[in-house]
């Protein structure tokens, strides 16, 4: 729903009632994320749920949602013959929720747009389906709630649920009984949250860092920028990243709260710089820390850090040196080498080339970087 916010609200704010559809759940190698949503309004329609390959569908089920007042669930793709008649031919399973809204409908959609806007994390919770009211909603705050699934004892186990989701930023489908009975699986509610973007923390004020902010910024992260050198640590200098910090890099780290989809870059290679932040850094629960150097730079740097008094778990955590072997040379080939190193360990891709591989492309979701993860380039 974030990248069709803007125009659902004007049209909410207008008084109008329009159709707002939303990949739930999918299966195989669906081209959209659960929670991608595509608003429509007469002939009008914003966002995408496959990327163009059942657009047109949805577009006619989400007039008719509309019209009849009345949410649907819909599968698309469950059969060849399905797939091809909506153009789904990569072979994916998309589950729709196609809802009518309004200002009636969904009250606190002002308020939800307000907590995107301001990034502050916010979960809404959608029945989908089961013996439950369909299309009952509630909002979730991390302090607070509004609205109701129609149970007092689903309310509390699914504002529960959401926010450690909101906690993990992560969005689908959960089920329980009738009256919110974790055991069962009789009633399925989607859980959307809107938390604040992960952080890209990249230490070193050099054209790397540039590049690795730009990269970043592309990717959805909230990037900063830290280095003690004022004169090279400038907003003029790194337009792209949201906080420029002029600051010792291990003082700013020590300062600031880091959780587990934080990314932290470290590209100064200088130990005066790199020792004490990564001191301070591999012992984050930060679920990526890398850094710039050669490898004779990485084994020096491996016997300071254990000198600091770091043990091998610790140790095992740095992603050094930085990125995928991509062969890359200029700093913006390294950007993509750090980001593809992000990508693949977040979903758990393999790294190699798709044409050497067979099988599903995606996967069943994203995945927690867990610490004791580390693959060398070489």
């Amino acid at each position: 729903m974030r990248e069709v916010l803007s125009q659902i609200v004007r049209w909410w704010e207008s008084g109008r009632t329009f159709g707002l559809a939303t990949v739930v759940n999918t299966f195989h190698s669906a081209p959209r994320p659960p929670g991608a949503s595509m608003a429509v309004f007469g002939e009008e329609a914003e966002g995408s749920v496959s990327g163009g390959c059942v657009e047109g569908a949805v577009y006619e089920l989400a007039r008719e949602v509309v019209a009849s007042g009345a949410p649907v669930l819909r599968r698309y793709g469950v059969s060849d013959d399905d797939a091809f008649s909506v153009g789904l031919t990569c072979g994916g399973i998309l589950d729709v929720f196609v809802e009518p809204v309004s200002r009636e409908t969904f009250p606190e959609l002002g308020e939800v747009a307000g907590a995107v806007r301001g990034r502050e994390p916010v979960a809404v919770a959608t029945v989908l389906s089961g013996p439950g009211a369909v299309g009952a909603r509630r909002v979730i705050w991390p302090e607070r709630s509004s609205g109701s699934l129609g149970v007092p004892r689903l309310d509390e186990a699914v504002d529960d649920d959401a926010r450690g989701m909101l906690a993990q930023g992560s969005t689908g489908v959960r089920r329980y009984g009738a009256r919110g009975e974790r055991r069962l699986d009789d009633l399925s509610v989607f859980v959307h949250s809107f938390a604040p973007p992960p952080r890209m923390l990249v230490f070193g004020a050099i054209d790397f860092a540039a590049a690795v902010a730009r990269i970043g910024k592309f990717l959805g992260y909230h990037v900063v920028v830290c280095d003690a050198r004022p004169v090279f640590a400038t907003a003029k200098r790194f337009p792209e990243a949201d906080e420029v910090i002029v600051k010792w890099p291990h003082d700013y780290l020590s300062s600031i709260t880091v959780d587990e989809r934080t990314a932290i870059c470290v590209l100064t290679h200088d130990p005066r710089f790199d020792v004490p932040l990564l001191e301070v850094a591999l012992r984050t629960p930060a679920g990526y820390v890398g850094a710039m150097g050669s490898r004779r730079t990485h084994e020096d740097r491996l016997v300071r850090l254990a000198r600091a008094g770091l043990d091998e778990v610790e140790l095992k955590r740095l992603r050094s040196p930085i990125g995928l072997d991509l062969g890359a040379r200029t700093p913006e080939e390294t950007a993509v080498s750090i980001a593809a190193e992000l990508i693949q360990l977040r979903w758990g891709g393999s790294g190699q080339p798709l044409t050497e591989g067979s099988g599903r492309i995606h996967g069943d979701g994203p995945r927690a970087w867990t610490a004791g993860e580390r693959r060398r380039t070489s």
